[in-house]
């Protein structure tokens, strides 16, 4: 239910290694090795384009072949995007992150500590923090995945029957292969969604969530029609800033 290969077809992923090892029992255990894998995986170079007008700070960064950044764009290393990624206008991408091939990380986006899969599009105006997203996941804009507590305690993840202490200060979500999140989608910290995984425009998702779940806000919408104003209504005399009655001339 919570390793790896529950949430990620990891066949063809170029850094399937790093969640075979052996120390990786549960999904979020390969984000406690994710600066030690980056370590070992990057050889500074940039195949890709770079764009005038894009930032990189540090020396440990790699760009693959195809990968385009874009003007506006900053990346902290370490970092390593991966083959015909775009990294977009604005997007902020701190230290400590691992992103695949074909990827988008969009205007606006932040991403920090996390693991991107191939084809995983966080496209504009989201959060990453301390998460893994899976093949093909899309996240709509606005998407926040949130990774830090109110109280500053360790993140324990909730399935049924179990809860499981992650022994984690910050950690987002785990976003299976082929999830959606609508536009301004919050899940808090812990949240696990499983593939295929459909979470509808401004729901906060928590706890666990079974492949092909699909996540909807119980809050109700209610239309009001106004009615036109009444002759006795446009009768009334206007009030002035200091309270008294004026008429226009």
């Amino acid at each position: 239910m919570l390793t790896p290969a529950d949430f990620f077809d990891l066949s063809h992923y170029a850094h399937r290694a790093l969640f075979e090892d052996a120390r990786v029992v549960y999904v979020w255990d390969a984000l406690k090795l994710l600066r030690e894998y980056l370590d070992s995986l990057i050889q500074p170079a940039i195949e890709g384009e770079v764009m005038p007008g894009a930032y990189l700070t540090g020396d440990r960064i790699f760009i693959g072949a195809g990968s385009v950044v874009e003007p506006g764009a900053l990346i902290k290393g370490p970092a390593y995007i991966g083959r015909n990624t775009q990294v977009r206008h604005g997007a902020y991408v701190r230290e400590r992150v691992l992103v695949g091939d074909n990827c988008v990380v969009g205007h606006a986006t932040e991403i920090k500590d996390t693991i991107l899969l191939d084809h995983a599009h966080a496209a504009h105006f989201a959060y990453l923090g301390d998460s893994i997203v899976g093949n093909h996941a899309n996240l709509g804009a606005g998407t926040r995945l949130a990774n830090l507590k109110l109280d500053g305690t360790t993140i324990k993840v909730r399935v049924p029957d179990a809860v499981y202490d992650t022994g984690m200060r910050k950690l987002g979500a785990i976003v299976g292969d082929r999830v959606q999140t609508g536009c301004n989608t919050v899940t808090n910290p812990g949240t696990l969604l499983g593939p295929d995984c459909r979470a509808y425009a401004l729901t906060a998702p928590r706890g666990y969530y079974p492949r092909g779940s699909i996540i909807r806000s119980t809050a109700r919408l209610e239309t009001t029609v106004m009615q036109e104003p009444t002759t006795e209504m446009n009768d009334l005399p206007a009030r002035s800033a200091g309270g008294e009655a004026h008429r226009g001339v």
